[in-house]
């Protein structure tokens, strides 16, 4: 049985949730981990520009603040985004990054994005499970010496919700992870917003894509071997995905990929249950909240972390307003909040299959601060 410590939302003078927080990681044994000259992976979200309801800034800088007292060398990280957004480069995530207050003012450590300026800067970590016998990560994730994952946990509408998991193993996969983790299948291109600027031609190392006589970018699959590198370099959309409608599969490529983000490496993970939106912090916008702020859950086990995290969600009342809206569907304490907005997803099978891998256990004791 794993444990995971928590902290609700109550303060008083003296005692902040930062206070708070720096307490909690500390009674949950962070400081077992030997932070000195370690290059320390800080794995964040940093919102998609709109979104407000991703994790503070400030608590990021408290986190940093505590790593530096031990003589780590921490930094802030995330990889590139599939889909064409204000984070599917470095320029314009570092640029969001810092709007939305993890900046050298804020927080005292570098951002760094972890598959590089075009998000196809990765190494291929070993893992050789079931579905994934290596793993994409972007570089500095897999370069770091000790991961920390700071997750808002949410809904999601593919993996029903994001905690720990999701923000390590899809996370930090580069864009062409992030191909293998959404699908089976090789990329297609919408020649109507292809414009002909040939930047696939030149990145693919297959040499799987060429200009038509219209000047339109074409797939020859003979040599596509379904690297993503493609979908990862057009600024335009015209190179995309063939979304997956497995959404178990998904779930069980993220558990795999998490295996590789923390192979061999010291971890440990907080996950902020505060501003539970319905969907990922991805959109540009958030939804309201749909259960009251609960806390801050911290563990050395990811899976137990999730599992706390998710029980405390289906424990708790439903919000006023919401998409689940008490005055239709009832306080909807000790139901699964996540199924009823995402009926297609089953976040149970991932987790559950995240402990026969070796991740982490779905029993926990809940120790609280």
């Amino acid at each position: 049985m794993s444990k995971v410590f928590f902290t609700d939302m109550r303060t008083k003078p003296g005692r902040n949730l930062l206070d708070k927080l720096e307490i909690l990681i500390t009674k949950a044994g962070i400081e077992q981990i030997d932070f000195r000259d370690k290059f320390t992976a800080i794995k964040i979200h940093f919102g998609e520009p709109g979104n407000l309801s991703y994790i503070r800034a400030n608590y990021a800088a408290r986190l940093a603040r505590f790593l530096l007292a031990r003589r780590a060398k921490p930094f802030l990280t995330d990889s590139g985004t599939l889909y064409l957004g204000k984070r599917s480069n470095a320029i314009d995530h570092i640029e969001s990054a810092f709007a939305n207050g993890f900046n050298p003012v804020v927080v005292p450590c570098p951002v760094i994005i972890a598959d590089g300026l075009k998000a196809i800067d990765y190494k291929e970590v070993p893992v050789g499970l079931k579905y994934c016998k290596t793993a994409k990560i972007g570089s500095a994730i897999a370069e770091a010496d000790v991961i920390i994952s700071m997750n808002h946990f949410k809904g999601h509408e593919q993996a029903g919700f994001g905690g720990a998991l999701k923000n390590l193993g899809m996370g930090s996969a580069s864009a062409a992870g992030k191909l293998d983790l959404h699908s089976s299948s090789k990329p297609v291109i919408d020649a109507a917003e292809c414009t002909s600027c040939a930047q696939c031609v030149k990145y693919c190392a297959s040499h799987a894509i060429r200009l038509d006589d219209k000047k339109k970018a074409t797939i020859v699959y003979d040599n596509c071997v379904g690297c993503g590198q493609c979908v990862a370099v057009c600024q335009f959309e015209a190179a995309q995905p063939v979304w997956d409608n497995s959404a178990d599969i998904m779930n069980y490529k993220i558990a795999e990929y998490t295996v590789a983000v923390l192979k061999d490496k010291p971890n440990f993970h907080i996950n902020f249950v505060m501003d539970v939106s319905p969907h990922c912090d991805c959109w540009n916008c958030n939804d309201a909240a749909i259960v009251p702020n609960i806390g801050i859950a911290a563990s050395f086990d990811p899976v137990a972390l999730d599992k706390a995290c998710a029980d405390m969600v289906t424990h708790s009342a439903a919000n006023l307003n919401t998409v689940l809206d008490i005055r239709k569907y009832g306080e909807l304490q000790d139901v699964d909040k996540f199924k009823m907005i995402h009926p297609n997803t089953n976040w149970q099978a991932g987790l559950k299959y995240a402990e026969e891998i070796g991740l982490g256990n779905l029993t926990y004791e809940l120790v609280t601060t």
